[in-house]
Formats: C-alpha cells, sequence, structure tokens
C-alpha cells in the first residue's frame, strides 16, 4: 500500500528542468547556482523545516561546503579545523556579522534570521569565500556539474522562479526570474542563459571595505 501511495504522489507532482548556460548558448563549466520557487497566491506552501545541523567548516583556507541552503532562522556553525586562526565576517544584507579571530580547534555559530544571501570571507585569508543562502521554501535544487537544475515532488500550481548563481549581478538575475505554472508531470525549461562570470574573477575587500595587504611570506 505504501508503495501504491507513493507512485500516486508521484504521479500526481509536478518536476521541473532546466540548464544554466552562457549567453551564446554554449555549455559552461560548473558554476555555483541554486533554484527555488515561491508559491504565489493561491499555491500552498510548504514549511521549510530544519534538518540540521548546519556546518561551515574552514579547514585548508577553505570553507566547506562553499555554497549552503538553509531554512530562514537557522544556526550555522563555523569550526575552525585549521592550524591557525581565522576571522570570518559578512557585510552583505543577508547576515551581517563579525566573528573576530579565533584560534584552531574552536568553533562559532550564527543564526541567519531572515531570508537572503550571505556572502562570507575571511578577513585574514581573501581566497576564502562561501555562500548561505537563507530561504523560507523547501522547493529548490543545487546546480550539477553540467549546470543542469532539477525540482521533483512539487506540488502543482503558480510559482515564481528564482535564482542565484556566483558571479552573475543581481539585476542580471532579477531578469531570469519569471512565472510558472506547474500542472502534474515534467516541465522542461531547457538552457536559460546567464552572463556567468569566472569564480577566479570575483573581487572582494576586507572586513573594513579595504583591500587586503599581500603577505607572499606569510606562514598560513
Amino acid at each position: 500500500m505504501a508503495a501504491a501511495q507513493s507512485r500516486t504522489l508521484a504521479a500526481s507532482s509536478a518536476e521541473l528542468h532546466l540548464r544554466i548556460v552562457s549567453p551564446n548558448g554554449s555549455p559552461q563549466s560548473s558554476v555555483p547556482a541554486a533554484v527555488w520557487l515561491m508559491p504565489l497566491e493561491g499555491t500552498p506552501a510548504r514549511p521549510f523545516l530544519p534538518h540540521g545541523p548546519y556546518t561551515l567548516l574552514q579547514k585548508k583556507r577553505t570553507f566547506l561546503p562553499h555554497l549552503q541552503v538553509i531554512p530562514a532562522g537557522s544556526v550555522v556553525q563555523f569550526p575552525n579545523a585549521d592550524p591557525f586562526f581565522h576571522n570570518v565576517f559578512s557585510l552583505f544584507d543577508g547576515k551581517r556579522f563579525d566573528l573576530g579571530l579565533y584560534e584552531a580547534g574552536s568553533s562559532k555559530s550564527v543564526t541567519f534570521s531572515r531570508v537572503g544571501v550571505s556572502y562570507i570571507f575571511c578577513n585574514i585569508h581573501p581566497e576564502m569565500s562561501a555562500v548561505v543562502l537563507a530561504l523560507s521554501t523547501p522547493l529548490y535544487a543545487l546546480a550539477d556539474a553540467s549546470n543542469a537544475v532539477d525540482l521533483r515532488d512539487i506540488p502543482p500550481g503558480d510559482y515564481s522562479l528564482n535564482f542565484w548563481i556566483e558571479g552573475v549581478p543581481q539585476m542580471a538575475l532579477s531578469r531570469l526570474s519569471q512565472q510558472l505554472h506547474l500542472a502534474p508531470g515534467r516541465t522542461d525549461l531547457r538552457d536559460l542563459k546567464a552572463p556567468i562570470s569566472r569564480k577566479d574573477a570575483i573581487q572582494h575587500s576586507n572586513e573594513f571595505g579595504m583591500p587586503y595587504v599581500q603577505e607572499p611570506e606569510k606562514p598560513y
């Protein structure tokens, strides 16, 4: 009976497929990206329940994972697994914070209290970056290695389709947003063109809005 109910639910659900490509329509190397659906009036909203704990690990001067999607209101831990200090901060509207210097083996936490995109950096190591995307909907998916996105088990209805793609300006992301009516079955939007930039071309300042001081002989 459980298997029959599962098949009935799958048959009554919608699926959405798309692929992110460059402006000329050619395939693009893998880029961090998230796609999510917000229900419009008349379409029931599903709660986005936490399934944490959520962790953004600092190891080998890298944040792991680079992109993390969480329910708004969730707490994210920032453990330091490197043998030296880090100073994690974000100056963006999703969540503004500065954890200050903290040593190897210690951890600090941040509550991402509202919906938004938070760009995370280290004030000591400019190569370190991560993104925390706080959402109010569980209807999201991350792009795979070929920049394809598949959202499944969607209740049929009317939605706004939203994007975050690393390196793409917010104005361009807003232009990609659209309204959709999703019926049971598969909807394929095929290729969506986005002005994708190389990840290593993205520049940022330190927590004081100043350029990082280059110290090539620094032991860490």
